[in-house]
């Protein structure tokens, strides 16, 4: 499968490269928009990942270019412009789909073999794992070619986790994924399903726990193992090759950024040499202190404890104002050493606590008219809302008597029936007088509009409306969400840092933003609007202290909640960073579970404050 790659960052361009050639495409890269547009009509390709902005012809002009000269091939946007307007106009310009920068590996893959299945260049969608197989257009479920014979819920609870590798579905969230309004069991009845799943799996052959419980969060499936290789399967040097991986996002970010702990590590060793020779010069000194304080603050992040221990030894010892001592040489030297060793280890896991999981709505439609109700249900899994429709209200009753939605949205009139929708109205409010009714309907009468007054509707939605209308006004009645989707900003000058930190957020429903040159944040602040930032303490250029009193410095933005990250927990340097206004703190090595929970607790917060000042105004 060919795959031309347009894009003039040489890192970007070459991380792309490897993670699609170990995904056995073929790839031709292009550095500018001119050179890609000859090679995309010159050679035969399935797809084009394109870059928005590149030299000599942008992204917008080149995807145009293409398709007014008949190319009929997939196109898919890369880019760092997330507004609505941007995505229109990529969208209006003729790419098939677009991916926002930054994006998770897995994600990107995913959204290339959607373009490639839609244009024919693939026909299978079979899901993977280890020796496992899932095949939707089949229905069948295999382990080593031979069946593995499913109840429809364990197939589909074997399906959903297949193709969320990266999420951690609460029962609660299983229940509202594989479960209609009325026929959802039991949170139980999903660890019972859960139990059945892993032993006929088991029993198949599958030696490996695929499902793992996240206690008090719910579950989530494994990494995948190495497939079995064969005695044919060998290098040419007699070596197993190496199987696929199908690693968790935090883990998959490790694999990326490990010869970045190894040419950290190696600028240790070099002062180690140094300082064994009696020749360390300041520059290196100070490169392997910034190099020390990096690892101490990002290894621990990414399943290696010990590695920052023996980083912020390290960094300790750089920090000491006179020459090094023998003794400390000798030290110096040792801790290298075994944070070498600890490279080669295998990284550890750890459990997370209670966090919230993300909510879900449930939203019965009253409503006859398809397309209306059609375009809503494409468009309500952003809004974190699952739709029923009733086209009668027979129907709604019959929906609304097995298990009742969290909204209604009730059109008045219905051409087959001369019952008026303010009987069901009247019913609904006097049976669940809590639920939220918004009527959605052509009538505009005063009398109409006293009418669902009195009885109890909490909006009145006059016909036409865009669905994003709809889809606000039903916001506005639903109760707030435990979580619900925000941008949170990162600002770190360590890759690695901010890649995990965000690799840790995304699964949650957060937007994520990374910044690592601090100098620009005032710029990427303004232009993102994020309900969250987090600041590292220590930066070149511009710190967190500096960056913190900006923020509340400033009228508009003096209310966004921070948290500061900080390797020092010594008391001064806490008040330092309260005294900036910091909202809260995190310390390095980040543990994935507090990060999460501070972060969605904070916004959470916020929102409610929020909320509560403007029913108080």
């Amino acid at each position: 499968m060919k795959i031309l790659l347009v894009e003039d960052d040489v890192l970007l361009s070459t991380a792309l490269f490897e993670l699609l050639s170990a995904n056995r495409y073929t790839i031709d890269i292009a550095s500018n928009g001119q050179a890609g547009l000859e090679l995309a009509l010159s050679t035969e390709y399935e797809l084009i990942l394109l870059d928005w902005l590149i030299p000599k012809l942008d992204g917008i002009t080149l995807c145009r270019q293409l398709r007014k000269q008949g190319y009929r091939k997939s196109i898919l946007l890369l880019t760092g412009k997330n507004s609505n307007a941007d995505i229109v106009a990529g969208l209006d310009a003729g790419a098939d789909d677009y991916v926002i920068k930054p994006f998770d590996p897995e994600a990107l893959l995913a959204r290339i073999r959607s373009l490639l299945r839609r244009n024919g260049a693939i026909s299978s969608s079979t899901l993977t794992w280890g020796n496992l197989s899932l095949d939707p257009s089949a229905g069948r479920v295999t382990c080593n070619q031979q069946e593995i014979l499913l109840t429809a819920t364990e197939y589909k609870l074997l399906e959903l986790f297949l193709q969320n590798p990266d999420r951690i579905f609460s029962r609660a969230v299983i229940l509202d994924r594989l479960w209609g309004f009325g026929d959802a069991p039991t949170e139980n009845a999903v660890t019972t399903h859960i139990k059945d799943l892993r032993k006929k799996l088991k029993t198949a052959g599958i030696a490996e726990e695929l499902l793992e419980t996240v206690y008090g969060m719910g579950y989530r499936i494994k990494p995948a193992p190495n497939r079995s290789i064969s005695v044919g399967e060998k290098n040419q040097d007699g070596k197993k090759k190496p199987g696929p991986k199908d690693m968790a996002s935090v883990n998959r970010v490790l694999e990326r950024f490990r010869n970045s702990f190894v040419g950290q590590v190696a600028v240790l060793e070099q002062a180690k040499t140094a300082l064994l020779e009696g020749n360390l010069n300041e520059d290196l000194q100070q490169s392997a202190l910034r190099e020390a304080h990096k690892l101490a603050g990002s290894m621990g992040s990414f399943g290696y404890p010990e590695g920052s221990r023996l980083g912020r030894k390290i960094e300790h010892l750089l920090l000491e104002d006179s020459s090094l001592s023998p003794e400390q040489i000798s030290n110096f030297s040792q801790l290298v050493t075994a944070l070498q060793q600890e490279l080669t280890k295998p990284a550890v896991t750890s459990t997370a606590p209670n966090v919230p999981m993300k909510q879900t709505h449930r939203l019965l439609v009253i409503d006859d008219d398809t397309m209306l109700t059609e375009q809503l249900q494409a468009e309500a899994d952003s809004w974190g809302i699952r739709i029923k429709v009733a086209p009668n209200l027979a129907t709604a009753r019959s929906l609304f008597s097995l298990k009742a939605p969290d909204a209604v949205l009730l059109n008045l009139s219905f051409p087959t029936t001369e019952e008026d929708g303010l009987v069901l109205l009247s019913e609904i409010v006097e049976r669940s007088p809590n639920i939220p009714v918004i009527v959605f309907t052509g009538r505009d009468s005063l009398a109409d509009r006293l009418k669902v007054s009195r009885l109890g509707a909490r909006q009145f939605l006059h016909k036409p409306a865009t669905t994003e209308e709809i889809f606000q006004a039903i916001a506005r009645v639903l109760p707030q969400p435990q979580t619900s989707e925000a941008k949170v900003l990162i600002v770190d000058d360590d890759p690695v840092i901010l890649a995990g930190l965000s690799a840790l957020l995304t699964p949650w429903g957060l937007e994520v933003i990374t910044l690592s040159q601090s100098q620009q944040f005032w710029k990427v602040l303004v232009a993102t609007s994020p309900d969250l930032v987090v600041l590292d303490l220590e930066m070149p250029i511009v710190n967190g202290l500096e960056l913190c009193k900006v923020v509340r410095q400033d009228a508009q933005w003096g209310d966004l909640p921070i948290l500061v990250v900080t390797a020092h927990t010594e008391a001064e340097f806490l008040q330092q960073a309260f005294a900036a206004g910091a909202d809260d703190f995190i310390s390095k090595p980040v543990l994935g579970p507090e990060l999460v929970t501070r972060v969605l607790s904070r916004i959470q917060r916020t929102r409610w404050r929020s909320q509560a000042g403007k029913s108080n105004a």
